[in-house]
């Protein structure tokens, strides 16, 4: 339990606007990308800012669709195989730059995305759940139309984006961003209904 009080700490901190989801057109960091990473990662990030430049004006589901495939396309790996640090909450541009992320890191990374993009942070959550397929935790980021909507899954490992009904595979615990925290549940009070 406290792991899971650690974790919803850190990424309240950092959903609460401490990163910020800057466009990658800024000259210099570019080459810094290049030569802190290398060829692919400055690709990557290129790719990402014209993914997001053709996504401007677009329908919040036609955003979160684009921004959806773009970040499913890095590998899942485990926080241990990539850095041994434990849990770890690795930034878009680490994200990027690694090509390799658990799934607290996509999550990250599609918020400020979408955010970026001006999908109302209000309806973007970041969602603790167990998963009958994993024996860890498990998130996913959330998309609730309206605050009485059945949200839509934003999820690494099932690409395609799904109303929460019919993802059975999944308990929802919490839903948070940064200005809620809801608990989850039939006896929740202010929960979200999955």
């Amino acid at each position: 339990m406290l792991r899971l009080k650690k974790f919803i700490l850190l990424s309240l901190f950092i959903a609460s606007n401490l990163l910020s989801f800057e466009p990658f057109t800024d000259k210099e960091l570019l080459p810094a990308i290049e030569q802190k990473h290398n060829t692919f990662a400055k690709k990557r990030a290129s790719l990402l800012q014209e993914r997001l430049d053709m996504l401007r004006g677009k329908s919040d589901l036609q955003k979160l669709e684009g921004v959806n495939d773009f970040f499913n396309e890095v590998e899942y790996s485990s926080d241990i195989q990539i850095s041994s640090k434990g849990d770890y909450l690795a930034t878009p541009w680490e994200f990027l730059c690694n090509n390799l992320s658990d799934s607290k890191d996509y999550v990250i990374s599609k918020y400020f995305a979408l955010k970026y993009l001006n999908v109302d942070h209000k309806k973007l959550f970041f969602t603790y759940v167990r998963s009958t397929k994993f024996e860890e935790p498990h998130m996913v980021l959330t998309y609730f139309e309206t605050p009485k909507s059945e949200p839509l899954i934003l999820d690494n490992d099932n690409h395609k984006i799904s109303p929460a009904s019919k993802r059975d595979d999944l308990t929802p615990i919490y839903n948070f961003n940064g200005d809620t925290l809801y608990k989850v549940g039939k006896n929740s009070e202010n929960s979200h209904k999955k």
